[in-house]
């Protein structure tokens, strides 16, 4: 792994670059700049808050095509009772926070440090960052928020309080922006998502796409 220097905003290649199991690089801090170009370059900070910044592009990736996305007949039934209601951008600061505070099965804390919401938080100000709201009588009851870089969107973190909200609402987004879309960064494995069509393709062919999005920009 590569060490990164606090004053210097780079990372290794990541098509040249292999890492260790993924991750390419650690150290650095979380300013805008860096995680933004991070994000342009295909490589996300995931790590404990009680330990050095890791960087990531994982081989394979695991993303979803748009125009792939599966759903099932009772997840439709769901959508077609109007169950919920969908916004985004309208409070995404309560998004990310429910996505740091939500108790998730196997996990005893979070990965989602303060220092890292806040630049989130900064680059959805920059209108960099969007959050999708998942309503339920009145009430955030799901959600999710990512980096949106023209036609690619990097899904970051997802929360529900009721059954099947984050996954409306992820089904919401893709079909309300299929045609805006080439492809829908999930970064790792997650059966929830797999079940919706997401799999699992080289890094090799992710980061082509990436880089074909960031030169039409």
């Amino acid at each position: 792994m590569v060490r990164l220097d606090e004053h210097e905003i780079s990372f290794p290649d990541p098509l040249l670059y292999d890492g260790h199991e993924g991750v390419i690089a650690f150290g650095g801090d979380l300013s805008v700049e860096r995680v933004w170009f991070a994000y342009t370059l295909g490589i996300f900070p995931w790590y404990n808050p009680d330990e050095e910044i890791l960087w990531w592009c994982p081989d394979p990736r695991f993303v979803l095509f748009p125009d792939r996305l599966h759903v099932s007949k009772s997840m439709r039934k769901i959508l077609n009772r109007n169950v919920f209601t969908f916004t985004e951008n309208q409070d995404f600061r309560a998004v990310i926070s429910n996505c740091q505070q939500i108790r998730r099965r196997d996990q005893s804390g979070t990965w989602l440090s303060d220092e890292l919401m806040q630049s989130f938080i900064q680059l959805h100000e920059y209108g960099l960052a969007k959050s999708v709201e998942v309503w339920q009588d009145g009430a955030l009851v799901g959600g999710f928020y990512g980096i949106q870089m023209g036609r690619v969107f990097c899904g970051e973190s997802m929360f529900a309080k009721v059954s099947n909200a984050s996954k409306a609402g992820f089904i919401h987004f893709v079909e309300t922006h299929r045609n805006e879309l080439d492809i829908i960064d999930c970064q790792s494995h997650t059966d929830h998502l797999e079940s919706l069509g997401a799999e699992m393709i080289s890094k090799k062919e992710f980061l082509t796409i990436l880089y074909q999005n960031n030169e039409r920009r």
